[in-house]
């Protein structure tokens, strides 16, 4: 077992009691989404974003390195369209051309953008939001590995559209808004 694996699984016994929410970036602009289609729900913790995006028709693979969340997951889906999986997505077979939708929230991995792209169908969306090194408050990860620099997002995706970008870093009143965290929406559209 990793000492990623360990480490979330851990954590993840301690919330089976939680009801989990989908991401900001997925509820605010769920009118985004297909009404129907296949969606990945990379590193989906409890499934909050799995569940929405099923409760809205789509058939969801959700993937996380912790079995624990994935065995929580499985309890939970059995009158939806999730396929839970436990994969560490360093060693993931990723598809190509197979997903309408692909979501990831509060989970950097810079090395598996090439394949998060591939793995986007024509005109498909994928909706990303995770932690900023421009901090309003202390809050998520520490290490710069976790953390996004100015506008990174952008440059890690450029080879798709962007139709929704936010970062509002610590400008103005930090105590107002969506803080800590980069919110991209970008589709993938012919070259």
């Amino acid at each position: 077992m990793t000492d990623s694996r360990l480490k979330w699984d851990n954590i993840y016994k301690k919330k089976a009691h939680v009801v989990p929410e989908p991401a900001l970036a997925v509820s605010r602009y769920a009118h985004l989404l297909p009404s129907k289609g296949k969606a990945l729900d990379l590193a989906c913790g409890q499934g909050g974003n799995s569940f929405f995006l099923a409760q809205k028709g789509l058939h969801v693979d959700a993937w996380d390195v912790s079995s624990v969340v994935i065995q929580q997951i499985k309890g939970k889906s059995s009158a939806l369209t999730i396929s839970p999986t436990a994969i560490d997505i360093n060693d993931a077979a990723w598809p190509t051309d197979h997903y309408d939708v692909i979501t990831v929230s509060r989970f950097l991995n810079r090395d598996i953008i090439p394949q998060l792209v591939n793995a986007l169908k024509q005109n498909g969306l994928i909706f990303y939001q995770t932690f900023t090194a421009d901090k309003a408050q202390a809050i998520g990860p520490t290490s710069p590995e976790f953390l996004l620099k100015k506008s990174e997002l952008l440059s890690l995706f450029s080879s798709l559209s962007p139709v929704i970008y936010h970062e509002e870093a610590s400008i103005g009143n930090v105590n107002e808004g969506i803080r800590n965290e980069a919110i991209l929406i970008a589709q993938k559209t012919k070259p």
